[in-house]
This record gives structure tokens, sequence and C-alpha cells, in this order.
């Protein structure tokens, strides 16, 4: 049995968890609303407090699906009721970032500045503190979207091994390579 298909999902008290007819989980709670259509062969159960994921059968497709419908369903309860929250540091000279409503304007030392429309879930701050690198701070209740967003970013100047230059998640290890060495 997947080990994690078969956890149960803790309901917390102010969230409201709808099981549709065409198999769509519609989870409502203090950030907001999201929905995710399940297959149609999974039972999803409400029992008391908690959210249990049963699978019909042990097909290999029908075990598949067990812990990633558990694990999708678990992330919006979590979205809805706490959020998510991810934090890119722009590491170079003169990289900067700043937030105007929902454009967030991006200096990676391009000869052009570059400009991304946040979607309407996601919400970006930039920070910047003397002598640091400056931060942006993504925060939304869904986290699939926040993540893509912040895989874009990332994208815009991935962190080369050399000097460790680039957009990278804060905490994140960089493996640095030596360079060219002199002969002799």
């Amino acid at each position: 049995m997947s080990r994690i298909g078969k956890l149960p999902i803790a309901l917390p008290n102010n969230i409201e968890v709808t099981i549709g007819n065409d198999n769509v989980v519609i989870v409502k709670g203090p950030k907001g609303t999201l929905s995710t259509p399940v297959d149609k062969d999974m039972i999803i159960k409400q029992e008391d407090n908690q959210l249990v994921v049963e699978r019909p059968t042990e097909q290999k497709r029908h075990k598949a699906m067990h812990g990633l419908y558990r694990s999708l369903i678990n992330n919006m309860i979590v979205g809805v009721s706490e959020g998510y929250k991810e934090q890119l540091e722009l590491v170079g000279v003169g990289y900067k970032a700043t937030v105007q409503g929902k454009i967030l304007e991006l200096a990676l030392g391009y000869s052009h500045n570059i400009f991304l429309r946040m979607p309407d879930e996601v919400t970006a701050t930039a920070v910047t503190d003397k002598g640091k690198a400056p931060i942006v701070t993504l925060e939304s209740n869904d986290k699939q979207l926040i993540g893509q967003v912040a895989a874009k970013i990332r994208s815009l100047r991935k962190v080369e091994p050399y000097k460790g230059k680039g957009i990278r998640f804060v905490g994140e290890v960089v493996r640095r390579k030596a360079g060219k060495t002199a002969s002799k």
C-alpha cells in the first residue's frame, strides 16, 4: 500500500471541504478557495475531521494515483489555511528587484530590465538591504503555481558555478568550481 496515500489528511476547524459529483475536491479557507479534479476511480471519504483517499484495486495505475491525489489535496488544505512562501536571492553586482502592483521589475545585468506580471493568486515583495543581496518573496495559497513562478524567475539568470552569480533560493547551496589554473 502507498505509504503517503494511506495517511489520513487532518482538517483544521476553519477549513471547509466539498466533494463534487464529478470527483472535484473544493477546499475553502481563510486564504481563499482551491479546487482540483480527482480521477473518478479514486474514493474520497470525509470522516470526522479527517479526509481519507482510497484506491479501488491494486492496479499499477491506481497505486500511482493514490499518493498523488492525497498529496494534492493535502497541499490545497495547507495552502488555504497557512499559505506558501518562496524566497529568491539575487546575487550579483547591480542586480535589483522592485515591485509595483502586480509587476516585478528585475535588473539582472542585461542591457534591459525584465518585467514580469505576477498571477492574481501570487503576491510578490522585494527587499533590498544595504550590503546584502536583494530578496524577492513570493506568497500564495497554490503550491504548484508559486513553484512555477519561482522557477520562471530563477530561469532568467541561473546560478553559474564559477562566481556564484545568479538567482537562487534563500539557503540554497551552490557548488563552486575552481576555474582555470596557471600552468606550472
